[in-house]
């Protein structure tokens, strides 16, 4: 197990909002955080508004692909994020588990996506800040 927190981002597809938060943690933590994330019934791809309203910020994820959400990958996780991925997340005691209520970006252009990205970003800061206090602030 590393020294580093884990977190897991789960949304049912992971093609949008899990991958565009896996992508502002990858960037914003500065390797300092194991970011994984993975979806309840993942998708064929990685939504390309998501990678579109990412490129913008200057993030690519457009190497990324859909995941099987494992409940090995959960066991691995210090924080799990759900996005509305309901029930289909195992359960461990002493993780972490949080749930943001995001709007689902599939089938939207880049700009109904652009404020999807922008939340996720202010959410992702915001756990940076509790996971890595020491690290000062990260933009």
């Amino acid at each position: 197990m590393s020294d580093k927190p884990s977190v897991l981002f789960v949304c049912v597809h992971n093609a949008g909002r899990s991958q565009m938060a896996a992508g502002f943690l990858t960037h914003l933590g500065g390797g300092g955080v194991e970011v994984r994330s993975a979806g309840s019934e993942p998708g064929d791809e990685v939504n390309p508004s998501a990678v579109a309203a990412m490129a913008e910020v200057g993030i690519d994820i457009s190497d990324q692909s859909p995941k099987i959400l494992t409940t090995d990958a959960v066991g691995a996780a210090d924080v799990v994020i759900t996005m509305g991925c309901g029930d289909a997340c195992p359960i461990f005691p002493g993780k972490r588990y949080l749930d943001w209520d995001l709007a689902d970006p599939a089938g939207k252009g880049v700009a109904a996506v652009r404020p999807i990205r922008d939340d996720i970003k202010e959410r992702v800061q915001t756990l940076l800040g509790e996971l890595l206090p020491d690290e000062g602030e990260r933009a």
